[in-house]
């Protein structure tokens, strides 16, 4: 793939040809994917960080907040309690006092939570349309795979309750039905890779009919190692729709083996068409 720059979109496949005409169920990340609800999440966490460096070291250090921002996104699409984990051994190893990454973890929903209230308050009061947080191109998106009979999924490390909520809210949990996968109260006892498999066996189908969309590495990673096609949303934080790949989700979102990057759906069916059982 090519080099993304801030202000420059990227589209581009490097698939091998037993995925082209093959693919028959196509699964999506949540947060950040589809959903625009969470976004701005990065500066919440960089700002409980913050909060909580060792002595002599600021999260609004240049080369720090790099660092941060790169274990923040090297760990997106996993519990959070992980960031907050890796935080924690971060923070310990330059000098900082032990942490409890539960207490960090705890403060960080909570600021976000209150973000997501205002959100669905504006949603459910009509000031704001649904489709202001839904990721751009989207709904057309789901409505074209729907048509065409492709299996849809929603594969989220966030509580299964909570994806199935906000996906009611935004308009879009019908395109999935009961196909809606998210963590158990216990996150432990959740991982992709396993969810992944079991839809393929469930399904009956290999992993070269299955197709991928995530900002986050792990989707991605998992997906390819299943013998799957990747697409990376490299969606902005800070502007639906702004047609452009954030440089931090693309860097990672390539390193996880990703076959191709987009900042939104607005120009994915071209992109997509050729792979799908006709």
């Amino acid at each position: 793939m090519p080099n993304s720059e801030a202000g420059e979109p990227c589209v581009e496949w490097d698939i091998k040809p037993p995925c082209v005409g093959k693919i028959t169920h196509v699964v999506f990340d949540f947060d950040g994917t589809l959903s625009w609800l969470r976004h701005g999440w990065p500066d919440l966490m960089l700002e409980v960080f913050g909060e909580n460096m060792p002595p002599g070291l600021s999260a609004l250090d240049a080369e720090t907040r790099a660092q941060l921002t790169t274990l923040m996104l090297a760990l997106n699409g996993k519990p959070t309690i992980e960031q907050m984990r890796d935080f924690a051994e971060w923070s310990l190893s330059r000098g900082g006092e032990p942490l409890d990454p539960e207490r960090l973890r705890v403060v960080f929903q909570d600021r976000l939570d209150a973000l997501i209230r205002e959100r669905t308050v504006q949603v459910q009061s009509k000031t704001a349309a649904p489709d202001a947080y839904v990721v751009a191109g989207a709904r057309a998106l789901l409505e074209f795979l729907s048509a065409r009979g492709v299996q849809l999924f929603v594969l989220s490390s966030t509580l299964e309750h909570r994806v199935r909520e906000e996906a009611e809210l935004l308009g879009i949990a019908h395109f999935f039905g009961r196909r809606i996968h998210g963590s158990p109260l216990d996150p432990s006892q959740f991982t992709k890779r396993a969810v992944f498999e079991r839809i393929l066996s469930e399904a009956g189908i290999s992993g070269e009919q299955l197709l991928a969309f995530g900002d986050g590495p792990v989707e991605i990673a998992e997906a390819v190692s299943l013998g799957g096609a990747a697409v990376a949303v490299c969606s902005d934080e800070s502007h639906n729709g702004s047609g452009v790949c954030d440089p931090w989700k693309f860097e990672h979102l390539r390193a996880a083996g990703a076959h191709a990057a987009v900042p939104d759906f607005r120009n994915v069916l071209g992109l997509i068409h050729p792979l799908l059982l006709p």
